[in-house]
């Protein structure tokens, strides 16, 4: 449905004034006949990913236009109704697949409710994973660095890369100097910091003069990539071994419920299938109606 079709039909209803009704019982768009209600909009919120819901709904014309959109596919379903065309089998079963979706993710969600191990069993569960298998937790030699690029083979831009050096060795300040004047825009709004890292990350001239560098603080010379020209600076240097508990522990928590709750999942459809016998013939039948039909022509090489 598209945006030109929904603003008049947005100019159309009359949203409603705060009445009586609880929040989610309120309408936020009244036709004739129907109207959509902060219920409707937390139900189709459900296809978005999570963390995102309240980016999303934060904005009132987002809002109105999801609202209005779902005006108008009610209003559509009411005209449907009205038309019998409910009747038709083949919406009669797209209905049905439909419904089984909502309820089967509402009966998933409860489900992974209840298996879902509290705060204390998923720390004591992470904890004994980490202890029962540290091999999983060994870590090459990492560094964290940052660095300022300047894009380009030419001389001009290595002259300009060797002033930027001369100007760190008397005392510039390298995040300062990133933010302003290097061309990998992803690090430069971070002072130029990469983060950690370890050997094979990064291309090989790179890789070579940032663990060559020793102590944090250290720069390297301009260094020449396929990327351009590079200044380094060793910002901390952590040596191989195993990782501590506190660094990976919100990875083992999440990895312990998410286990938790698809073995309980798993359990659950082993039991549901229990009795289920397989038509084969009427598989391959349905499958040869599918492969009977004409296919559509190759897309030619380059299109």
């Amino acid at each position: 449905m598209t945006r030109a079709f929904l603003l008049p039909l947005c100019a159309a209803v009359a949203v409603c004034a705060a009445g009586v009704a609880s929040a989610e019982e309120q309408a936020l768009v009244q036709g004739p006949r129907i109207s959509i209600t902060e219920a409707d909009i937390q139900a189709d919120s459900l296809r978005m990913p999570v963390e995102m819901r309240s980016i999303v709904l934060a904005r009132p014309q987002t809002v109105m236009q999801i609202a209005t959109n779902l005006y108008a596919r009610r209003a559509m379903a009411e005209s449907a109704e009205a038309q019998k065309l409910a009747q038709d089998p083949e919406v009669q079963a797209a209905l049905r697949i439909a419904r089984d979706k909502v309820l089967s993710d509402a009966y998933l969600a409860k489900l992974d409710k209840a298996h879902t191990p509290s705060a204390a069993a998923a720390e004591g569960l992470a904890r004994n994973v980490y202890k029962a298998k540290p091999e999983r937790f060994q870590a090459q030699e990492e560094v964290r660095a940052r660095h300022i690029l300047i894009a380009g083979e030419g001389d001009e831009q290595r002259a300009q890369a060797q002033k930027l050096l001369e100007e760190l060795k008397t005392g510039g300040d390298f995040a300062k100097l990133a933010r302003e004047h290097s061309t990998d825009k992803g690090s430069a709004a971070k002072g130029g910091d990469l983060g950690f890292f370890g050997k094979g990350r990064m291309v090989p001239e790179f890789e070579t003069a940032v663990f060559s560098l020793k102590n944090p603080g250290d720069l390297s010379g301009v260094v020449q990539s396929k990327f351009g020209y590079h200044i380094i600076q060793l910002q901390d240097r952590r040596p191989a071994g195993i990782r501590p508990y506190e660094e990976v522990r919100e990875a083992l928590i999440k990895e312990v419920r998410d286990a938790a709750i698809q073995e309980a999942r798993v359990e659950e459809a082993q039991k549901m299938q229990l009795g289920v016998k397989i038509n084969e013939e009427a598989i391959k039948a349905v499958a040869a109606r599918y492969d009977a039909l004409p296919k559509p022509a190759p897309t030619p090489v380059g299109k």
